[in-house]
């Protein structure tokens, strides 16, 4: 699917402007334009907490579930009889593992006020005249209801709270009590912000289409969950999502969700197969709905919430219309409070000061995209993908060894195959350290040293028709860029980032809520491959009904694998490789048996979206010189979706 937006179209659902009047006192000329200024008092603010009721029943108690949103907000427009926007953050994660780099977790004090707010937006937002409002989704902390991992229950414990402070839902000043509440320091306008598991929800969120919610800023977030958990059948964890709820959900929640549980297991087996639990989970079909503008971020190396959703996802809401922005780094599942910090936080003032302020300070009218090149440098585009990007088909031959092949524009004779056993304790590292080499676990095809520069730029697919030996089989695709670089090492503990010991500060502190944050630094590597995209299936669903079946040995197939989304150049000097193997040890569970697979290379073929057309390669070695391994970042370890490192949440 190409990921093209329509160049030059108007925005069909352009977030509607808001009136800047009753912020006027806060507002003053900036370097870039009117900005809202810190004028308000931190520390006097207003916290509280309330209970709002989601109108759903979830753990079927007979009463309907009530969500614990957490609430700081300045104390002085309240005074004056002046409303405020929203900035919104709605996790699972406030007292089961922390957010940001810090693993920060809510603190209340000893009658349950709200003491600490995860991450900056409150410290440096509130003296600004915004509120921050901190949810948890049902079932975990001090909300009621059970946790369903992106379904119902969970898009609902959020869209309730947009509700609420539109003054169309009911909130309660306690978790059983009978004592409402109204948001009337409110003015509807509402904006979702998130990493990971936050960012997804605020995705769910806006493709239901909820008024008020005018901006969203999904961070390496999900777009369909069947997607997290699985590639075309092919397992992406050793897990399903009743692990992930069962790690995020409170102690209380543990004894009433049973049936909940169930659910998740019943509706998402090991197989693969596409049920009605994932399509209940998949929030692209409804991109059409979503009224808010997004700003996505994304780290081009993330293996967790792999590029696929940012692709899928963008795609869907460039076909819409949607207003839209993006940030797509050089790491792995990193905030970009983290890679990034001081363009960052005045970028996401400027998004937040259009889009809930109604300040006219252009940065809708700003290049939509920032591309991370190498370590901490940055380009723009206009638009994302850029003008010029087509789909182009690039074919693989046979060459003078087995296993080490041609990639370029010419179909490969009739009957031409290369062959390869699966084996699962190899991984993209390894294939791509020895792609020049004939190895038994991978068939590798290179162009000749490129020309000129080659930019990649949005999502691609590689078509294979194979023939397995066994009744079933694993299949990976992975594209590489064989040359010299420096990057980010975005397999090490902190995917990309070192955290250092000095802290800056971004906005006012409390004695409870400090604005200051360790800073971190670019975590580089020397390399002579970069591999940067991927994609992954399983064999036995190449039918389109999304149900698994065993495979015939002898028999051939034909299945698409998605590659991730991704933004590379390929430098001129380089060549651009294409490995298919079986399983990648640390990012994809093994099949059931070990099957060598034969591909037919007439086939067999990748849809790249290239930047300017098929690339000016010279010509293609006809004979393998054996070199010694190409130097890489090290292999992908296994993960799960309970990340262990706190950058991961």
């Amino acid at each position: 699917m190409s990921l093209l937006p329509p160049l030059g179209a108007p925005a069909a659902h352009a977030a509607s402007a808001v009136s800047p009047a009753s912020a006027a006192s806060t507002v003053s000329t900036g370097e870039n334009g009117p900005e809202s200024r810190p004028v308000y008092s931190y520390e006097n603010a207003i916290r509280e907490s309330v209970w709002v009721d989601t109108r759903v029943d979830g753990d079927t108690d007979g009463r309907t579930d009530r969500v614990a949103v957490d609430i700081v907000r300045p104390r002085e427009p309240a005074r004056q009889g002046r409303r405020v926007p929203v900035i919104m953050d709605a996790s699972p994660y406030y007292s089961c593992c922390g957010r940001g780099n810090e693993s920060q977790t809510k603190t209340y004090d000893a009658a349950g006020n709200p003491v600490r707010f995860p991450l900056f937006y409150d410290n440096y937002f509130v003296p600004r005249g915004y509120a921050t409002v901190l949810v948890d989704l049902a079932g975990t902390n001090r909300s009621d209801g059970c946790t369903d991992i992106g379904g119902r229950s969970d898009i609902q414990s959020a869209k309730a709270v947009v509700d609420w402070l539109n003054g169309r839902a009911t909130a309660y000043t306690t978790r059983t009590g009978t004592r409402t509440v109204r948001a009337s320091w409110s003015n509807g306008a509402t904006g979702m912000i998130g990493k990971s598991y936050d960012g997804t929800i605020a995705n769910g969120v806006a493709a239901t289409g909820v008024k008020g919610l005018k901006t969203i800023v999904p961070i390496g977030a999900i777009s369909s969950w069947y997607d997290y958990y699985f590639a075309k059948g092919a397992a992406l964890f050793d897990s399903g999502p009743d692990g992930l709820a069962d790690a995020v959900e409170s102690d209380d929640a543990h004894a009433r969700c049973a049936a909940v549980q169930r659910r998740l297991v019943e509706g998402a087996p090991r197989s693969g197969d596409w049920t009605g639990l994932w399509s209940a989970r998949n929030y692209v079909p409804d991109a059409g709905k979503v009224r808010a503008s997004v700003f996505a971020v994304h780290g081009a190396q993330d293996l967790n919430v792999r590029t696929k959703h940012l692709g899928q996802w963008w795609n869907a809401l460039a076909d819409a219309g949607v207003e839209r922005k993006i940030w797509l780094s050089q790491t792995g599942h990193v905030d970009p409070f983290d890679f990034r910090r001081g363009e960052w936080v005045r970028t996401l003032h400027r998004w937040f000061d259009h889009y809930l302020v109604g300040l006219d300070n252009g940065i809708e009218r700003e290049p939509m995209a920032d591309v991370e090149r190498a370590p901490d440098q940055w380009s723009t585009d206009r638009v994302w993908p850029p003008s010029g990007t087509r789909q182009t088909t690039l074919r693989p031959r046979g060459g003078a060894t087995a296993g080490v092949g041609v990639l370029g524009t010419e179909r490969a004779e009739p009957g031409a195959t290369e062959s390869f056993t699966d084996d699962p304790a190899l991984s993209e590292a390894d294939w791509a350290a020895r792609i020049d080499t004939s190895t038994p676990g991978k068939a590798g095809f290179t162009t000749g040293p490129l020309t000129k520069d080659l930019r990649l730029s949005g999502s691609g697919t590689v078509t294979v028709t194979a023939t397995p030996s066994t009744t079933s089989a694993h299949l990976s695709a992975v594209l590489v860029d064989l040359g010299p670089a420096t990057i980010r090492d975005y397999t090490a503990a902190g995917e990309g980032i070192t955290t250092l010991d000095r802290r800056s500060c971004w906005g006012s502190s409390t004695a409870g809520d400090s604005a200051c944050f360790k800073e971190t630094a670019a975590d580089r590597a020397s390399v002579d491959y970069t591999v940067f995209s991927r994609g992954w299936a399983d064999l036995g669903h190449a039918a389109a009904d999304g149900k698994g079946r065993p495979l015939t040995p002898g028999k051939a197939y034909t299945i698409t694998l998605d590659l991730a989304a991704t933004d590379h150049v390929v430098p001129a000097g380089h060549r651009l490789g294409l490995i298919i193997a079986g399983t990648d040890a640390g990012l994809l569970e093994p099949p059931s048996t070990t099957p060598r697979l034969t591909l037919d290379l007439p086939r067999t073929s990748a849809r790249l979206p290239l930047v300017g057309g098929a690339p000016k390669a010279a010509a293609a070695p006809t004979r393998t010189v054996a070199t010694p391994p190409l130097k890489g970042v090290r292999a992908p370890h296994h993960r799960t979706p309970l990340p262990s490192e706190p950058t991961r949440y």
